[in-house]
Order: structure tokens, then C-alpha cells, then sequence
């Protein structure tokens, strides 16, 4: 028997695509080693890892949309009495990070599978642009009503841009436990146009649209989250049909932690004199926690006031 070949593995990446007859743009990623680097400084329970994962693939996603290429997503995920007290992570050209704060004890009366709304009870999205070149920050707020984070993002864009989105997050476990996510988000341009005044988004017909989300939501969770299916392929097999579907320029995806010795000393610096003192140990050093990375960064107080 001819052995196949082996599958070629398209992981920690994200690319663009656009459907010009049908009006439509939209962003596939996928996760892995990524993962592995920003789980790894914290030690979470399944059901956290697998909420993070979900949230810097959608990170991953909107954040790969920037134009401006020192331009910043965020997304802050914060409750009031859910299990999960704040989740941030962000995107910044091509960089990730991401981490979690929860209630363990809690959590671990849930399950292994606890619902969104059992993990952040009254809670809501934030989800911030910032425009490096400009200057210029757009954040639309969201209540985490849905099943999903997913959903939630679906109806940030309705509600701050008055766009019919798709949003589906998957993930899937290796072998070894390791977790690989992905992620497809899609968005009706009604002009055929970026830049056009969308006339026409409140109307209820939508006949393009529907089309193209009823072919997009026959994409499963585990074909997204499979690293031996190029990216590439999975837009092809949901538009093949498709007169002209245009692929845009992939972006690779790393572990992006901008914590370092300098940056917090000058941190620091922004402090007044007394308060820095009030900081500093019996030693004169300021120790710093980095919440994305879980690294100490002792800092003396001496260095701080000379610069």
C-alpha cells in the first residue's frame, strides 16, 4: 500500500478574504503553539483555558482586520458577581496575549462545562480599536447575553455598527491535551464598498447575506480548529460555488507579552515620589507582577527616581 503524504499543518495564522458579488468580507484564524505559550504562564482549569482560547481567536480575528499596523485590539470581558471577575486580551500586529481572573473555589462546583452565563452572570464585552496613526479609539459595549462569545461579538456589530456578522469559535484537544482553536467571522458590506455609507443595513432583506450565512454556518467548529486543513481550503469549500472569491494576505500570529524591565521602570516613573515609596520593600525594590505573562519584574527604587 502507497503511503499518503502528510497533511502540511496551517496553525497560528489568520487570513482575510473577500466575496465581491456577494457584498461580503471576512477573517479565518487558528491557534495553537500560541496557545500552548500563553496558557502555559498560568495554571487554568480546562474550562478557563478553553474561554481564553475562544477569546484570542475572536481577538485574533477582529484585531487582524487593522489597517494601521501599530494599531491595538482589545477585548475586557468583566461581571458583576459571575465566576470570571476579568478577561482581557488584545491583538497588536500580529501579537497576542491574554489572561484570566476567576473564582477557583466557584468554578469548581460547576462541571466541566459551564455556561457562559454561569462563568460571567451580568456581564459584558468591551471591545476597543485603537488607531495608532490617528490617535483615534472607537469601544462599543455589549452585554454577554448569548450562548458564546461568539454570539456576543455577532451582536456588537450589530448593535455599534448596525453589520449582520457571523462569529464561530471551536476548539479541540491533541493527544496530549494541547488545545488548538479557531475561529471564521463574517460581515455583509451592503454597499459592496469599505468606505460607503451603509444605507441600507436596517432593512430586514438581506437575500446576498442570507446566502452567504447560511453557507458559512455549515462550517463546523472541529474543521476550524483542524491544523491539517489550510486555511485557504476552508474558504474555498464553503464558496466554491462562488463566481470570484479573493484570499488576502495571511498574518502570522505569536505570543506578544510587552512586559520588560524598561517598560515598567518608566511605568513607574509616571508616579509621584511617595507613592513609589509606599511601593517599594524593606530592600527599596518595587516588585512588579505582570498579570499576561505571570513574571516578577523587580524593579529598584533608586533606578526609578534617577530616570
Amino acid at each position: 500500500m502507497t503511503s499518503l503524504p502528510v497533511p502540511p499543518t496551517d496553525i497560528d495564522r489568520a487570513i482575510g478574504f473577500t466575496l465581491p458579488d456577494r457584498n461580503a468580507r471576512g477573517r479565518i484564524a487558528r491557534l495553537g503553539p500560541v496557545l500552548d505559550e500563553i496558557l502555559s504562564a498560568h495554571a487554568y482549569p480546562p474550562a478557563i483555558e478553553q474561554l481564553l482560547a475562544e477569546a484570542l481567536t475572536l481577538a485574533a480575528l477582529l484585531g487582524s482586520t487593522l489597517k494601521d499596523a501599530g494599531g491595538q485590539l482589545t477585548l475586557q470581558a468583566q461581571t458583576q458577581g459571575g465566576i470570571v471577575n476579568l478577561m482581557v486580551c488584545d491583538y497588536k500586529g500580529g501579537e497576542l496575549r491574554g489572561y484570566v481572573q476567576f473564582d477557583a473555589d466557584r468554578l469548581a462546583e460547576l462541571g466541566d462545562e459551564p455556561s457562559l452565563f454561569a462563568l460571567f452572570n451580568q456581564g459584558y464585552l468591551a471591545v476597543t480599536f485603537d488607531q495608532a496613526t490617528t490617535g483615534e479609539r472607537y469601544q462599543g459595549i455589549v452585554p454577554l447575553d448569548g450562548a458564546s462569545l461568539g454570539q456576543a461579538a455577532q451582536a456588537y456589530f450589530m448593535q455599534s455598527e448596525q453589520i449582520p456578522s457571523l462569529v464561530t469559535l471551536g476548539t479541540r484537544r491533541s493527544a496530549e491535551g494541547r488545545l488548538v482553536a479557531g475561529g471564521l467571522f463574517l460581515q455583509h458590506l451592503p454597499e459592496g464598498e469599505e468606505g460607503r455609507e451603509r444605507l441600507h443595513v436596517r432593512d430586514d432583506d438581506h437575500p446576498e447575506w442570507e446566502h452567504v450565512e447560511a453557507l458559512a454556518s455549515t462550517m463546523g467548529q472541529d474543521e476550524l480548529a483542524d491544523p491539517a486543513i489550510p486555511l485557504e481550503n476552508l474558504v474555498w469549500r464553503l464558496f466554491n460555488e462562488e463566481r470570484e472569491v479573493r484570499t488576502l494576505t495571511g498574518v502570522e500570529l505569536q505570543r506578544g507579552c510587552r512586559c520588560s524591565g524598561d517598560y515598567i521602570s518608566s511605568v513607574l516613573a509616571r508616579f509621584p515620589a511617595d507613592e513609589r515609596a509606599h511601593m517599594a520593600d524593606a530592600d527599596g525594590v518595587i516588585t512588579v507582577d505582570c498579570a499576561f505573562c505571570a513574571r516578577k519584574f523587580p524593579v529598584a527604587l533608586a533606578d526609578v527616581t534617577a530616570g
